[in-house]
């Protein structure tokens, strides 16, 4: 096929087609796979943080908490979180992809099923903080393997996809926990979910290897990926971050979308019983649906990011649109920041796409 021909048909020349790439159903397209199994990490992710969401009744009526003592359990994860992410990235520099997700699949994956061995306040605070700490390494990971399978112009979508199983978790999540709870008690729902992870292990360590030493990924392939090379990483100093625009405002859309993000993921189950009355083998449908909205958004997002303009899809991003279901505050970032760039004010978010 011409080059014209191609422009012509709106596709790329550069990516691998079946007249280029051997025969196969995932010839010259086994980037995806990797996508797949990103997505696969992910939702288990959510399925190990939000499996203690949906118990949050019983095990108050089992262990005795108050919904103060539940909160500390809460932030003591979101520290230990937060902690993780200013030491994994590094790590997953040093060990490379495939060795360093592992190991945050295995460091997390045991910490969840350590939940079914505690029967104090304290040993659910150790459980917490280490889930929250291992479970840190998911998307410095992720992002990092995207970097390395996918051209430039496909990684919004490929992170749109993968990024969708934050939301198929927990969607999962509060339709398995009550039935393996039903059957064998609470426990076995945290050792259930935490093995989850040694079968993603198997397929990962199987499966991954960088695109130039994989024996899946066509030479058409890999030349297509490397067409957008990664740049030569620089270091930066922490308090340098913040002379950029770009800082303060993702801070901003984060600041305005996680509370009421984490308020679904830990809160939304126990309002669904307490307020409305749902048992807790009831609860799905509703859940389901805040989630199932939330995909719709994530991976709508990611398309729109190919057919906007750079700096639009950014304004948008960064001003807290990832997530679908939540209130329109995110919407009138968005809204607020064209209305400005069209009146010649660009203001901070307008600027900050431009800097």
């Amino acid at each position: 096929m011409e080059p014209e021909q191609t422009l012509e048909r709106g596709l790329d020349p550069r990516e691998p087609s079946a007249a280029t790439a051997p025969a196969g159903l995932l010839a010259g397209r086994y980037r995806w796979v990797i996508c797949g199994l990103l997505f696969l990490g992910i939702t288990k992710n959510y399925m190990d943080r939000q499996v203690l969401g949906v118990l949050k009744v019983p095990l108050q009526h089992e262990l005795g908490w108050s919904d103060i003592q539940y909160g500390h359990l809460v932030t003591v994860f979101q520290m230990a979180y937060a902690l993780g992410m200013l030491c994994v990235g590094r790590l997953m520099d040093r060990l490379g992809t495939r060795v360093g997700y592992a190991a945050a699949m295995v460091f997390w994956s045991l910490a969840s099923m350590a939940h079914a061995a505690a029967n104090s306040f304290l040993s659910f605070l150790i459980a917490r903080a280490s889930l929250g700490f291992g479970e840190a390494g998911v998307f410095p990971a992720s992002i990092k393997t995207i970097a390395e399978w996918f051209p430039k112009r496909e990684r919004a979508l490929a992170t749109g996809i993968f990024n969708a199983g934050t939301s198929v978790g927990a969607m999962i999540t509060p339709w398995l926990v009550p039935w393996i709870t039903g059957r064998w008690g609470w426990r076995w729902s945290f050792l259930v979910t935490g093995a989850l992870g040694f079968v993603w292990l198997i397929l990962w360590l199987a499966i991954y290897r960088k695109p130039e030493e994989h024996a899946r990924c066509t030479k058409q392939e890999l030349a297509y990926i490397q067409a957008d090379p990664i740049p030569a990483p620089q270091k930066l100093p922490w308090m340098g971050l913040l002379a950029y625009r770009q800082t303060w405002t993702f801070a901003l859309g984060k600041f305005l979308t996680d509370p009421i993000w984490w308020f679904y993921l830990f809160w939304i189950p126990d309002y669904m019983q307490r307020v409305h009355g749902l048992k807790l083998s009831g609860i799905f449908l509703p859940v389901f649906t805040i989630y199932l909205i939330s995909d719709i958004g994530s991976v709508a997002r990611a398309l729109g990011q190919r057919r906007q303009k750079m700096d639009h899809a950014r304004l948008c991003a960064l001003g807290g649109a990832d997530r679908a279901d939540l209130p329109p505050v995110r919407t009138v970032v968005c809204h607020a920041g064209d209305r400005a760039r069209r009146r010649g004010s660009p203001g901070l978010l307008g600027k900050s796409v431009h800097s």
